[in-house]
């Protein structure tokens, strides 16, 4: 499961993103980041054009509109 997949799941606590992105970092993996952790392409503009709460705030209205 990505990143998204198991905080929208409430397995995983935003902060843990760090986590993820240390995982990426040291892998031989070929996707990008974004595609790594599960984010859209608006979901990757938000965190990278605004913050990491900008994303967090935004992935917390779609886990409270459960999908």
């Amino acid at each position: 499961m990505t990143f998204k997949e198991k905080y929208l799941a409430g397995e995983v606590e935003f902060e843990e993103i760090d986590d993820y992105i240390e995982i990426w970092n040291n892998s031989n993996d070929t996707c990008t980041l974004a595609q790594f952790l599960g984010l859209n392409a608006d979901e990757e503009d938000i965190w990278i054009d605004d913050s990491d709460e900008a994303l967090k705030e935004m992935l917390d209205k779609e886990r409270g509109m459960g999908k």
